[in-house]
């Protein structure tokens, strides 16, 4: 396992999936009438755009228990619900537009729970931890509607609708073997200081249970906000929706921009193309772009506040014993 070139694999996937959005999304938009995308924007019911901006919102306020989770799970309950808060908003708004989220989110993690007393390794198990309960809710969601609704994958995947059941059952089957290996006894996961034991078969399912609530508002948001017509069922517009999403991920692509519309131009093929489009800019601008500018301002907000603290302690003591104290004392 050590000799196989993951960084470099995982580079060439990334090419081969945003080099196939970009070809699937000239087919799609090529001779996309602008105005008739500008004219379904302005006829969208203002109560859906609301109704779509609660449920991100509450996506959101979900997403902070992914740390909340990992906080407790790494052994680090002296740090208060309002910091994880604050943490998980910021890393994943900043994140998710950034690209390669494990470093950029990671990086704002770390700037944040270092005030904590929360080293690189703690926040690295922490990132550990809040990856792992994201696919657990991913697989649990794609194996459950895989299941359900096979024909979902198929207008993504393209494969048989037999063959996509079955890997949604395998999934589900992966997902129990999972389960029942962490409840019987306590499992750990890497080596020395770099160790996290696993959640219990019981936390386990409060992983699965963040993660799916997540999905699921992010997927009733998207349902607000594409065409009415014609009705697509809620399980099947989550399996397209987490297809997406995970295409995305993978793609490292800032925002996903380009991969995550791909996906879903081509999962929802059926709907009329500028009436998609314009729920899908009205989707990215309330989940990815305003949650960005506010988690830019709140970080920067943090940090001028912080450096107006040591200004304000180097005219008070100073030069010598600021900078003594500055050395000392861990940002605020």
């Amino acid at each position: 396992m050590s000799r196989i070139p993951w960084s470099r694999i995982g580079l060439v996937l990334s090419g081969v999936i945003i080099a196939a959005s970009v070809a699937v999304l000239w087919r799609r938009l090529n001779h996309l009438d602008m105005h008739r995308v500008g004219a379904a924007l302005g006829a969208m019911p203002p109560h859906r755009i609301i109704a779509a901006a609660a449920a991100i919102l509450a996506s959101y306020v979900t997403l902070t228990f992914y740390d909340w989770f990992a906080l407790r799970t790494v052994g680090a309950r002296h740090v208060p619900y309002r910091i994880a808060a604050l943490a998980s908003f910021t890393s994943y708004a900043i994140g998710h537009n950034l690209g390669a989220m494990v470093f950029t989110g990671g990086a704002v993690r770390y700037r944040i729970y270092s005030a904590w007393n929360l080293g690189l390794v703690d926040v690295a198990k922490l990132c550990f931890v809040t990856g792992l309960t994201f696919w657990l809710g991913n697989l649990t969601v794609l194996g459950l509607g895989m299941v359900y609704e096979p024909a979902a994958a198929t207008a993504v995947d393209h494969l048989p609708v037999a063959v996509n059941r079955a890997l949604g059952a395998a999934a589900l089957a992966m997902l129990l073997g999972y389960l029942f290996f962490v409840q019987r006894r306590p499992r750990s996961f890497g080596a020395d200081n770099w160790q996290v034991t696993l959640p219990d078969g019981r936390l386990t399912l409060v992983q699965i249970l963040i993660g799916i609530t997540d999905l699921g508002l992010c997927a009733l948001a998207m349902s607000m906000l594409i065409p009415p017509e014609p009705a697509i069922g809620f399980v099947a517009l989550a399996v397209i929706f987490v297809f997406a999403t995970l295409f995305g991920f993978a793609s490292h692509a800032p925002g996903s921009l380009g991969v995550f519309d791909a996906a879903m131009l081509v999962g929802l093929g059926q709907f009329d193309r500028e009436e998609l489009v314009a729920g899908l800019l009205l989707f990215r601008l309330i989940y990815f772009v305003i949650p960005f500018v506010l988690a830019v301002v709140i970080v920067g907000s943090r940090e001028l506040l912080m450096m107006a603290s040591v200004a304000s302690e180097h005219r008070s003591r100073g030069p010598d014993e600021a900078s003594e104290a500055r050395a000392r004392q861990l940002p605020p």
